[in-house]
């Protein structure tokens, strides 16, 4: 099964990316797909200490018009559309 996300890269490396892909015949969800799965191969947890996060005490919720289970809303907030 796979499912759409979403990622931001910075536009040089997705750039790079691309074109990288393009020159091995595959799509850029596959060369990244690929990428993620040689990391998590290697990669053992790195202990770290445990941080205290400050709660907040602000109440009222979301801001009118954002649907959290809609992360275009929150995207369209955050880029100011």
């Amino acid at each position: 099964m796979t499912i759409r996300t979403t990622v931001w890269l910075s536009m040089h490396l997705l750039r790079r990316a691309k074109e990288k892909a393009a020159e091995l015949g595959r799509t850029l969800a596959s060369h990244i797909e690929e990428g993620l799965k040689a990391v998590m191969v290697d990669t053992k947890p790195i202990p770290q200490a445990r941080e205290c996060l400050p709660v907040s005490k602000a109440s009222g919720g979301t801001l009118p018009g954002i649907d959290l289970n809609r992360s275009s809303d929150l995207e369209d907030r955050m880029h100011g559309s």
